[in-house]
């Protein structure tokens, strides 16, 4: 699918944990970036990046994830493609500890990095062109739990409603995972129709939601959190 007439735009999706890829590329110089890459799926995207002529120059994390493992420093290996994560995650790997609204040129286009913290303490979200990616910080009409690694709802509370909910309201929402077969939103729906977030809910009424939530542990946390924090070597 394309989301952006002036680049080159794949979704991709990994079956097993419910988890989307980005990747995006300048179609003129071809060089790209890939957010929230899934280790399994590294060769279909190596193959995907070889076929488009992709110069892959970063591979970006949203947060350390304990769902999957990120393949990045299997793209990194195969491609010198730096690996980004926001500075709050402490990923020792990362090649770039991106700090709030620092901008990372990729060929004609740019990606701005924003700091949402609250599922995780280093969350971040990465600003193209009328699209972000968010990794868990919001879901299509939900968002991240915080009941592990430092998550905080009263801090998710500022960072989707302050910041997020801040932008322009056509702006496209491409979150790290959907379990409805939903495949973006945009900013304005999820002010309008977001179950945890929306329709104008206070940070005492989202608080009680997150703390009532019961769910039970990721099933790959104990294996994916360590893998992570070594970019998935």
């Amino acid at each position: 699918m394309c989301a952006n007439n002036n680049l080159i735009f794949r979704q991709l999706f990994d079956y097993d944990t419910w988890t989307y890829s980005y990747l995006l590329a300048d179609p003129i110089s071809k060089e790209g970036v890939l957010v929230d890459s899934v280790k399994e799926k590294v060769d279909r995207d190596l193959k995907l990046i070889e076929e488009l002529g992709i110069k892959l120059k970063y591979v970006l994390e949203t947060h350390v994830h304990a769902d999957h493992v990120t393949g990045a420093d299997g793209l990194r290996k195969a491609t010198g493609a730096e690996v980004v994560y926001g500075v709050a995650a402490n990923v020792p790997c990362a090649d770039i500890n991106a700090e709030d609204g620092v901008t990372l040129e990729v060929g004609h286009f740019q990606v701005k990095i924003i700091s949402t913290p609250g599922h995780t303490d280093g969350c971040t979200t990465y600003h193209i062109d009328d699209m972000i990616f968010t990794g868990d910080a919001l879901l299509i009409r939900g968002c991240g739990r915080t009941d592990f690694q430092q998550g905080s709802a009263d801090v998710l509370y500022h960072s989707v409603t302050e910041k997020l909910f801040k932008l322009p309201l056509d702006t496209k929402v491409y979150p790290a995972h959907d379990y409805k077969g939903n495949e973006m939103s945009t900013i304005e729906e999820e002010i309008n129709f977001n179950a945890r977030l929306g329709k104008g809910k206070t940070k005492e009424i989202f608080i009680d939601i997150m703390d009532n939530l019961n769910l039970a542990k990721p099933k790959r946390i104990d294996i994916a959190v360590p893998a992570n924090m070594k970019c998935g070597a």
